[in-house]
Parts: structure tokens; C-alpha cells; sequence
């Protein structure tokens, strides 16, 4: 069969775009339309200019017997300036306040649709790091992990508060509670993450970060290194929070449970892109 090139260019974006971070080798293009090198690689040059101008994500190519071209997903800043800000009205909308302080949140992370930009964001702040693993407490940072990951193209780690027989063999940490001030334990199977890895920590909320703590001590028996760590939500102007070097798309302050409201404002991960690559500044 033979195929056009507007035929060809539609199946190649959508391959690409659906293998992010994954090296395809040049020839699986070649084989599949039975076309020369050289006007498979004239189609990708078309997709690269089309995807860098539009702020859709970088394609880089690799030459030699092993070569091929890879996408990276990397948005631009007006459309990461787009996705804080859809979030934020999200965030603000029903009454979300708990007892305690903390919001509900639970319709946000199984929004599939919110999810896929936020992970396309994280994905392109943290892109350009050497990322084994994406790590995530149970049970609701998974979704957020999950989103993540895809754009990263690695597999995701979920610690658990708890040790099922289904995990096999594991290894466990106790932490403070930022919240309870309890001594809490997580664990983590030991098949689950390679010792060594290079791992990126995602959260759904973050508060005094007692939790992210015991992740980045867990880790730390893994010999794992953390490459960052990246939240939803922050609570503002909390004391004595035990680490600061952290990405966060929202913040919120000036709780008030009793009238059901709250102050939400842009987080830090917009200056983390903005001070990244100025192709990608809007």
C-alpha cells in the first residue's frame, strides 16, 4: 500500500506523541511505509518544526545503526500558564475543606483529563533529568504518579502504609506525621525500585512534609536518589517544614473551615519553567 505523505506525517505524530521519551528506531518508519531513509527523515523534520513552534515538545533524532528519533514531551510556558490556571479554578470550586484543613481532592485526581496536562507540566520540568522511577504514596498520589510517568515514560513505585503478602519482600521506614505528630511506618517492596535508581517524588498535598520525608528516607535505603520533588497543593506558610527544595503548581492559605474558604495562588512550578530552555518562553 502506498501512502501519502499527510497519511504518512498523521501516523508518525500519533506514534510519537503516544511513545513519549521511547528511542523508535528509524526503520520501523521505513519498513512500516516502505519509503527511503531520506523521506522518512524529511517527515520527521516537518513534525519537529511543527511540534517546536507550537510549544508541543522537542524531537530529537540519533544517528548510527542504533538511532532513531525520540519525542519529549515539553510544553510552553503560555500553555503551562494555561493548565496552573484551569487547575486553580478547580481547586476553587465546591466546598473542599475538611476537618482538619485539609481539602478534597479526590474528584481531581481521577479527572483524567486534568491529569494528562498536569503530567504533561512535571514532565516538563523535570524531562531533561535522568528519571528511573516516578515515586507516590498510596493511595491518592497514584493517579498523579501514573500521569506523570506516562509523559516520562517510567515505570511508577507506590509506597504503601502497609505490608500485603501480595508485595513479597520489603523494606520499611518509620516516620513523624507533619500532620498527627504519630510515628507512622511505610513500605516499599524491595522488587518494586532497582537499588540506584534516580527517582522523581510526586505528592497530592503538602503540608509540614513528614511524609516526603520518610519517602526520601526510604529511598535512602534503596540507595536511591531523589531527583525531585514535585506536589499539587502546598499549604503556604507552614512552620518548621522540614525541606524546601520542592515544585508545587498551587499554594493555599488563610484556611477558614468555618466560612468554607480559602485563598488559593500559583505555585513555584511556573518560574521552574520559565527559567528553563528560552525557546519555550511565551
Amino acid at each position: 500500500m502506498k501512502f501519502k505523505r499527510s497519511e504518512r506525517l498523521v501516523f508518525m505524530t500519533q506514534h510519537l506523541t503516544s511513545h513519549p521519551n521511547q528511542l523508535i528506531p528509524l526503520t520501523y518508519f521505513v519498513d512500516k511505509f516502505t519509503q527511503a531513509k531520506s523521506s522518512i527523515s524529511e517527515d520527521i523534520r516537518i513534525i519537529k518544526d511543527v511540534f517546536e513552534n507550537e510549544g508541543i515538545g522537542t524531537v530529537r533524532t540519533t544517528a548510527g545503526a542504533g538511532g532513531g528519533v525520540t519525542f519529549q514531551p515539553k510544553i510552553s510556558c503560555q500553555r503551562a500558564r494555561e493548565i496552573v490556571g484551569n487547575f486553580m479554578e478547580v481547586l476553587k470550586t465546591k466546598e473542599r475543606l475538611l476537618p482538619g484543613g485539609y481539602l478534597y481532592m479526590s474528584d481531581i485526581m481521577g479527572n483524567p483529563h486534568l491529569m494528562d496536562d498536569i503530567g504533561e507540566l512535571i514532565a516538563t520540568m523535570y524531562g531533561d533529568e535522568t528519571i528511573d522511577a516516578v515515586v507516590t504514596i498510596a493511595t491518592k498520589g497514584i493517579s498523579f504518579a501514573n500521569a506523570v510517568a506516562r509523559k516520562l515514560n517510567v515505570p511508577v513505585a507506590v509506597i504503601r502504609k502497609d505490608n500485603k503478602v501480595t508485595e513479597g519482600s520489603t523494606v520499611s521506614v518509620n516516620y513523624v506525621s507533619g500532620s498527627t505528630r504519630k510515628i507512622e511506618t511505610m513500605v516499599l517492596s524491595k522488587r518494586t525500585l532497582k537499588e540506584g535508581s534516580k527517582v522523581l517524588v510526586v505528592d497530592d498535598f503538602l503540608r509540614a512534609g513528614g511524609s516526603i520525608t520518610g519517602v526520601i528516607n526510604l529511598m535512602e535505603e534503596f540507595s536511591a536518589e531523589v531527583i525531585g520533588v514535585s506536589v499539587l497543593v502546598e499549604a503556604k506558610q507552614v512552620e518548621n517544614r522540614r525541606f524546601n527544595d520542592y515544585t508545587s503548581l498551587l499554594k493555599v492559605s488563610e484556611i477558614d473551615e468555618f466560612n468554607q474558604s480559602f485563598l488559593v495562588e500559583e505555585g513555584n512550578c511556573l518560574e521552574y519553567i520559565e527559567s528553563g530552555n528560552d525557546k519555550y518562553k511565551a
